[in-house]
């Protein structure tokens, strides 16, 4: 079912956040600052986070992903903690402890520059990345990478739709056609339900909501531990 190297040409559409470039480990770092800042003697750590995470959940379907619905469920998580509107000052610390997600430079992950480079002379390579399309574009643009893909696409879901117009739009063969990423719920399962094969290179910081089971027995469905690994297979 693997592609291995020097077999024909093929199409690899590949995410951005957590497969690219470490993504959620920035907001796992400003979710433990607020902790810290919240954290009082009657309030359990883990039921913050919990709140925050069903918080989290509910605004990603109203209002999509980025780090403005972030900051909107970090306040909104405080306002239910303490069953009031948060004040001013308050508003103003979230921000503070958020500002590091809007820095323009990302942290690619290892290999991928040279992963890329080679592929990119063995098969088409596409990226598909969701989320708030004037943040996304920064990172893309902070990366570097925008030129080993024949083309890069924002959307503000990756549901089997998504996938799907995608390969109507670029006539792509779905038999010769592959999704990598790092989340289940995004990346794999909606691709698969396209008729797309998957790679699943999982991230340690993936964020809770993208998790999801996969089929053990879907022989469409690669994994890898490291994106290098790529090479051995495509």
């Amino acid at each position: 079912m693997h592609t291995p190297t020097g077999s024909p040409r093929q199409v690899l559409i590949f995410d951005a956040d957590d497969t690219l470039w470490e993504n959620n480990i920035l907001f796992e770092r400003v979710i433990d600052a607020y902790l810290d800042w919240v954290a009082r003697p009657t309030l359990d750590r883990t039921r913050v986070r919990s709140l925050l995470d069903e918080v989290e959940a509910a605004n990603a379907l109203t209002h999509g992903y980025g780090s403005k619905v972030f900051v909107r469920s970090l306040g909104e998580t405080l306002e239910r903690l303490n069953a009031r509107p948060a004040t001013d000052a308050e508003l103003r610390h979230i921000d503070e402890l958020a500002v590091v997600l809007l820095r323009n430079r990302v942290e690619l992950v290892p290999g991928v520059v040279e992963t890329l480079t080679t592929l990119g002379a063995r098969h088409d390579l596409m990226l598909l990345t969701k989320g708030d399309t004037e943040e996304q574009q920064r990172k893309i643009d902070a990366s570097a990478l925008a030129h080993h893909f024949r083309s890069t696409h924002i959307v503000p879901e990756k549901g089997v739709d998504a996938y799907l117009d995608l390969t109507r739009a670029h006539d792509l063969v779905p038999a010769t056609t592959w999704m990598i990423g790092n989340s289940p719920k995004s990346d794999i399962l909606p691709a698969r339900g396209a008729g797309l094969g998957a790679v699943f290179i999982p991230n340690a910081h993936t964020w809770v909501l993208e998790q999801s089971e996969l089929d053990p027995l879907d022989d469409r469905v690669l994994t890898l531990t490291a994106f290098p690994e790529l090479l051995k297979h495509f």
